[in-house]
């Protein structure tokens, strides 16, 4: 299929390749190429300067403005068509606007959406027994985002450790690895290893240390000589560290020293989980159940904040009423939503898939024939491909370039592309992508 791709049109308008004047015309008609260049349209530009005015400016996204989505495929404003390749950081692993998620919102939007946890409602408990009974826990307590079910995390952590553990009061530590990336909170960024995301910002919250990741000697040290570690949170593969996979027998490693020294497993699965790496877990790789699981993105489909804190009476019940909670958190939109998305994974076997076409992503872009093509890694489909930028060429002109072939993605760590489609994704679908990548990164002659 390259034959079809070679001579798209480069940066600023050059043509690379001979035959772009051909493979112009082609990608217009099949993804909506812009002929000629990468500039945006008037309309396009209108709409990034009108967020630039009135929005603030914490994020550089890549500029496309987007305006539909279905399954693996976004449409800008102007009426191109992009596969999704970054998934909204696998928010939408079941694909955009899958339709059994959307009726499950439809119908419960049109009949009661909120109520607060100051009264019941009849669909917070059936979603309850279904995500406890589904993951194999107790109890689970619901929230809104990701960062959020990472503090009710910490906060079970801590109350635990001075209830069951017996930390004398105002002395728990919860351990960190170094890249690790759960949000911007104040505790998060307090966890933080990366300026970017911490500097300017302090002072930052104590009882929180960072040890490096992937080094189960590290957390024995530090266990061994701090009594008052109550937990170790950490991410199964760090994901906006760069898609970086731990050794094998990491995670079962690090929860057998835990409970050698009576301290929790916290596992963030807030991007890693829900059938994203191949197993509904990334976890379930080494049949690890973690005594604290956060969940969050995917848990709604992209249809809805949704995340979730899972854990045992022990863990869970150490909180009591009015101790923590959320305005939104357990809403019955909520509910309905998350339990539409989890039976999805389920009856379309998106782990299944997840598994086997992130094997032939791994092999496509490894064999990817271009100087520029440092290293690939990943699990699942959750990939990461390394950039040489030695060769005058960034991970973000790469990101750019994609984007004008109709594939969109975003580089993280700078030299870093990260590859996570929607599981939806079909194996023609994914060799199309893969056909993309390849003539994207060869069409810059290195």
């Amino acid at each position: 299929m390259l034959s079809q791709y070679a001579g798209t049109l480069g940066l600023g308008g050059q043509l690379l390749c001979r035959g772009a004047a051909a493979m112009s015309t082609q990608l217009t008609r099949r993804y909506g190429g812009v002929p000629e260049g990468s500039f945006l349209s008037d309309k396009q530009q209108q709409l990034i300067e009108r967020e630039d005015k009135f929005g603030a400016h914490n994020y550089a996204p890549i500029p496309v403005v987007l305006d539909r989505g279905e399954g693996v495929f976004l449409w800008d404003v102007d009426g191109k068509r992009y596969y999704d390749f970054l998934s909204a950081y696998s928010a939408v692993n079941q694909g955009h606007c899958h339709p059994k998620i959307v009726e499950a919102l439809t119908s419960q939007a049109g009949k009661l959406s909120l109520t607060s946890r100051a009264f019941f409602n009849d669909v917070l408990g059936e979603y309850e027994e279904y995500i406890t009974r589904l993951f194999g826990y107790d109890k689970v307590l619901p929230m809104n985002t990701g960062v959020e079910g990472g503090e009710t995390a910490v906060k079970l952590a801590r109350r635990w450790g001075y209830d069951v553990k017996g930390v004398p009061a105002n002395c728990a530590k919860v351990l960190f690895a170094r890249g690790n990336f759960w949000g911007r909170t104040m505790s998060a960024i307090s966890t933080s290893s990366d300026p970017s995301s911490y500097g300017g910002f302090g002072p930052f919250m104590p009882g929180f240390e960072v040890i490096p990741y992937n080094d189960l000697g590290a957390l024995q040290a530090k266990l061994e000589s701090d009594p008052h570690i109550v937990a170790f949170m950490v991410e199964p593969i760090q994901g906006e560290a760069g898609v970086v996979v731990p050794d094998e027998g990491y995670m079962s490693a690090a929860h057998r020293l835990l409970k050698k020294h009576n301290a929790l497993l916290i596992a963030d699965e807030v991007q890693t989980g829900l059938c994203r790496t191949g197993r509904m877990l990334a976890c379930d790789w080494e049949g690890v159940k973690p005594d604290i699981l956060v969940l969050g993105k995917a848990l709604s489909g992209g249809m809805y904040p949704v995340s979730a804190a899972l854990a045992r009476d022990e863990i869970m019940l150490t909180i009591g009423r009015g101790q923590h909670g959320s305005t939104y958190g357990g809403n019955p939109l909520a509910a309905k939503v998350a339990m539409a998305a989890l039976q999805v994974l389920q009856d379309e076997r998106l782990a299944e898939n997840s598994d086997r076409l992130g094997g032939i992503l791994r092999a496509r872009l490894a064999a990817i024939p271009s100087k520029m093509v440092k290293s690939v890694r990943g699990k699942g489909l959750l990939d990461a491909l390394v950039i040489d930028e030695s060769h005058g060429v960034s991970a973000y002109d790469v990101c750019m370039r994609l984007r004008d072939n109709g594939l969109l993605a975003k580089p993280t760590q700078k030299n870093i592309i990260r590859f996570a489609p929607p599981l939806v994704m079909t194996e023609p679908q994914l060799n199309e992508c893969a056909d993309i990548i390849q003539h994207t990164m060869t069409s810059f002659g290195v």
